[in-house]
């Protein structure tokens, strides 16, 4: 008797993506209807878009049952969003996690689930080439390699969210509560059989980013904080360093004063570098501290991470 068919999922979160949806689900549709073998699922949940995203998510689903909407609340952020669809693409198989901004192609999907058939439970998408150019794409450059190096666990460089996890694989993230989410890096922590599959990663289809500069830098943030405590130990480095050379430079006047040695005074301009020197360190340091406790004031509150709008409050 042969094996049932698996049910892939494929989760995309949307926010004001109004200009991409329509060939978005125009390119999953093709997909599915190309690959038979396998029973689609396409789970577009809408992060409180601004737009008509959720009208238009709305209406393909009423005429495609192999789409789903699920609209949350108001705009909780990418990786909330992410969460919810993983939620709820919970029974599948695979599930398939991937951007709504059609650079992550949904023609490569069939390679992630070749990989996942061949005993992979984590299938990473990894970039050959991205069609971003200038500062956004030395800031993206910049930020993988300096995760690379801080990061406690080995996380692929050009690897980000689109990819394919088993149903074991799901069922870890649902074993992770925080609220801080850096999903490459949650993907790499909970270990599983890892294969990757190469891509070229394109541009929009249509529309203008919808991760400012402002969230990229605070998905940067989690994902440094979250996974790497160098930052701390680097701080105690600093102030080691700093103490150790205050006391030679201390025991080396007392040195000089007890063998009669007269020290040349210093001046106003050594004093205020050192206190400038010393104060930026310490406010250095408190920073550091500050980013670490937000994050653990975060998760204290238990707070859930999205919030699904009831169908009543839906237009």
């Amino acid at each position: 008797m042969p094996a049932p068919a698996p049910t892939i999922a494929v989760v995309v979160p949307v926010f004001n993506e109004q200009a991409v949806l329509p060939e978005l689900c125009t390119r999953l549709a093709a997909l599915f209807d190309a690959t038979p073998a396998c029973r689609w699922r396409a789970v577009l949940v809408d992060d409180g878009s601004r737009d008509h995203s959720a009208a238009l998510i709305r209406a393909r689903a009423a005429d495609d049952p192999r789409f789903e909407l699920v609209e949350l609340s108001r705009n909780f952020g990418f990786q909330a969003a992410l969460a919810a669809g993983l939620a709820h693409a919970r029974g599948a198989d695979a599930v398939v996690t991937m951007d709504a901004d059609l650079q992550d192609p949904p023609e490569v999907i069939p390679a992630l689930v070749a990989a996942w058939r061949d005993g992979a439970e984590v299938v990473r998408a990894t970039r050959r080439t991205r069609a971003e150019t200038g500062l956004r794409r030395l800031g993206f450059d910049f930020f993988h390699k300096l995760f690379g190096s801080l990061s406690d666990y080995p996380v692929e460089p050009n690897s980000g969210t689109f990819g394919l996890l088993g149903r074991d694989a799901v069922e870890a993230f649902h074993q992770l509560p925080e609220r801080n989410r850096f999903f490459p890096g949650l993907r790499a922590w909970i270990g599983f059989p890892v294969a990757s599959v190469p891509y070229d990663r394109r541009e929009r289809a249509a529309g203008v980013p919808q991760q400012t500069f402002r969230r990229l830098v605070r998905y940067a943030l989690d994902g440094v904080f979250s996974f790497s405590h160098l930052p701390l130990r680097l701080l105690t480095y600093a102030g080691i360093f700093t103490g150790a050379t205050g006391f030679c430079l201390g025991l080396y006047y007392v040195v000089k004063r007890l063998i009669n040695i007269e020290t040349a005074p210093t001046g106003f301009t050594t004093l205020a570098a050192l206190v400038l020197f010393l104060g930026g360190v310490q406010l250095i340091a408190i920073g550091v501290l500050g980013e670490y406790l937000g994050r653990i004031y975060d998760e204290v509150k238990h707070r859930p991470i999205y919030l699904v709008k009831p169908p009543r409050a839906r237009g």
